[in-house]
């Protein structure tokens, strides 16, 4: 059996603990229960905190946990939780040595959604890919420049060293490690039991686009202003460089240096967002939708759409339209 530890954090997301145990414990027992076929657990799993005592989740559940950090010899796998909140991270050295004595000793470690920040935290990341929740990455590259952040996957996979996007991921890195220790058909056994999509790959869908404006250029932040309230219009890069006073050449140049997106690429995203609104809120065809948003051409703003978010038009308003979903009635 393999053996799994997993570290409660102060503010931890519950879920990304007990959750995460749940489905390393079920593995090889839930499937084999309904199929009538003897159990066959294939982890050892436990709990541990810093000081093995109990930590406050953000919730304010306690999480109590089986023992302290510090007295784990070896393990194959440790699993960092998520937390609500990563600025106290950078501060927890215990922690810190703690992830970096068992890599050396050969110890493969996962990280849940911000969790990812403690584990960047060690250096450990340093040249390698890493993925975090889209709603942090800016925060994240800002502080950790030397890790190649991969923002639209759901899962970063360098071997001994595993992130997960948002807080509920922790069920696809579950899942990903245990097709990995157990092969594909106990993983596949797994995600039936849950109920859970098996192998999905991308955060891309879930993505809401965030503006980025603390790069202090005036100019490039009226340019952004223009775009968001009038990203229907002709975008014509030489009239706006002309407009703000400068060169086509120096304004791409600066307004990527502000935003790390092309005019165009930040355009498009912009109309990609809109679209999704009202993909979400409407009833209107996409021709209809791609006119609205400023494409004469729809087939090539299809394509766009795609581009930005993993999935074809049809299938983005199918998952997250606001309507009431079906279900079986009551017996009368």
């Amino acid at each position: 059996m393999k053996k799994v530890t997993i570290l409660a954090l102060d503010n931890a997301m519950s879920s990304s603990v007990m959750g995460t145990m749940d489905i390393f414990s079920q593995a090889g027992f839930t499937w084999n229960f309904i199929m009538g076929l003897p159990p066959k657990p294939y982890f050892e799993v436990e709990i541990v905190t810093q000081e093995g005592k109990p930590v406050t989740s953000f919730n304010n559940a306690e999480i109590h946990p089986h023992r302290a950090a510090e007295s784990v010899n070896s393990t194959d796998l440790i699993i960092i939780s998520s937390v609500s909140d990563f600025e106290p991270l950078a501060a927890n050295k215990e922690a810190i040595n703690w992830l970096k004595h068992h890599y050396s000793q050969g110890t493969t470690i996962g990280s849940i959604c911000v969790g990812s920040f403690l584990l960047a935290e060690t250096g450990l990341l340093d040249g390698k890919t890493a993925t975090t929740h889209w709603g942090f990455v800016q925060e994240f590259q800002r502080r950790y420049p030397h890790i190649e952040l991969r923002p639209r996957q759901l899962i970063t996979d360098e071997g001994n060293l595993l992130c997960s996007g948002s807080c509920n991921s922790y069920i696809d890195l579950s899942v990903h490690l245990i097709e990995r220790y157990c092969g594909s058909k106990v993983a596949v056994e797994c995600s039936k039991t849950m109920i859970h999509d098996y192998a999905r790959s991308s955060q891309a869908p879930y993505i809401v686009l965030q503006y980025k404006k603390d790069h202090g250029d005036s100019q490039i932040l009226s340019v952004q202003k223009l775009i968001e309230e009038k990203y229907s219009d002709n975008f014509d890069p030489d009239i706006i460089a002309r407009e703000h006073g400068m060169s086509r050449r120096t304004f791409e140049r600066r307004f990527k240096k502000a935003t790390e997106d092309t005019p165009v690429t930040y355009l498009q995203r912009v109309r990609v967002e809109a679209a999704k609104q009202l993909l979400e809120t409407g009833h209107q065809t996409f021709d209809e939708i791609a006119y609205r948003v400023g494409y004469e051409d729809s087939n090539f703003f299809r394509k766009v759409f795609i581009k930005h978010t993993g999935l074809r038009p049809k299938e983005y308003k199918m998952k997250f339209q606001r309507v009431k979903r079906d279900v079986i009635p009551k017996n009368p």
